[in-house]
């Protein structure tokens, strides 16, 4: 039996993958999928892929595009969301912060570097008028990790995606104190050159029935209930989250987003070359517009 092994963060926005990879979909093609949680995020992830340990991975979108860059031999095959991301800004639930203007000494935890957590970071720093030179990073691993870290270092802020990290904030262990969206979609499918090319069309139809449950899903009125239940998010945060989000259904990809997100990294000096957007993508499976 054939495997091919998916990685994904533990989180609400891989839900639609979780359920497809239950039906195991290619067993008469005497193929097996298997499913990889991997809480310490995108930076973890990107490793995965460069090692080989795993097929397919779903990344966030600036944390695959500066690993490209610098050397990462996957492709992207698609995206899975849309939408940004929408990052809480959390200090702990110790700190009288209560307002991002009272900050500015950029100190930060993260899961680790090149994760969201930490590109992110960034782009606050831009956005509030930061020393960008100047920002620190403390690596935690996982969102377990920053929950303990910011209960001594109360002074150290952590981005998050906001509706993962609203029961920390609930029960007090985080204070967010604003948000920050990415100006990209903010996941997107990759896959290893090796598993393209030994089973493209596998690919391609694995992606495509994830599409079509994300779609399913949404028109299910139970879908709300399932998603609180699973990833313990009080259903009125799962019902915003819901109203955000926009799901991936198709394999075209803006090429104008894919340039602007480069340029983004560019200039916030978070990598030294660019790619043409042509070079990011599997041709196959991918088309620009």
């Amino acid at each position: 039996m054939k495997k091919i092994t998916i990685t994904g963060v533990p989180e609400h926005f891989n839900y639609p993958w979780i359920q497809v990879i239950k039906r195991q979909p290619f067993l008469a093609q005497g193929i097996q999928l298997e499913w990889v949680d991997e809480p310490k995020g995108s930076g973890a992830m990107n490793t995965s892929l460069r090692e080989g340990s795993t097929d397919l991975a779903v990344v966030l979108t600036e944390s695959f595009i500066k690993d490209k860059i610098e050397g990462n031999p996957a492709l992207i095959i698609g995206l899975h969301v849309e939408s940004p991301l929408i990052w809480g800004i959390h200090g702990s639930g110790k700190s009288e912060i209560k307002d991002i203007s009272e900050l500015g000494h950029g100190e930060f935890v993260i899961s680790r570097y090149g994760s969201g957590s930490h590109l992110m970071a960034f782009l606050l720093a831009k956005r509030e008028g930061w020393d960008m030179e100047s920002l620190d990073f403390e690596v935690v691993g996982d969102l377990e990790g920053a929950k303990e870290a910011l209960q001594d270092e109360i002074h150290k802020l952590f981005l998050w995606e906001k509706f993962m990290t609203k029961p920390f904030v609930d029960n007090g262990y985080f204070n967010r104190i604003g948000e920050i969206p990415t100006p990209w979609p903010c996941f997107v499918i990759v896959a290893n050159p090796s598993i393209l090319a030994d089973s493209p069309e596998v690919i391609r139809t694995l992606r495509d029935l994830v599409y079509l449950e994300s779609i399913s899903l949404l028109n299910s009125p139970d879908y709300p209930i399932l998603l609180s239940e699973t990833y313990k998010i009080k259903i009125e945060d799962i019902n915003a989250w819901l109203r955000q989000t926009k799901w991936a259904n198709s394999g075209m990809i803006s090429k104008n987003t894919i340039q602007e997100t480069i340029d983004i990294l560019k200039d916030l000096k978070l990598i030294e070359k660019t790619l043409n957007p042509e070079e990011l993508i599997f041709k196959s499976l991918v088309g620009l517009y």
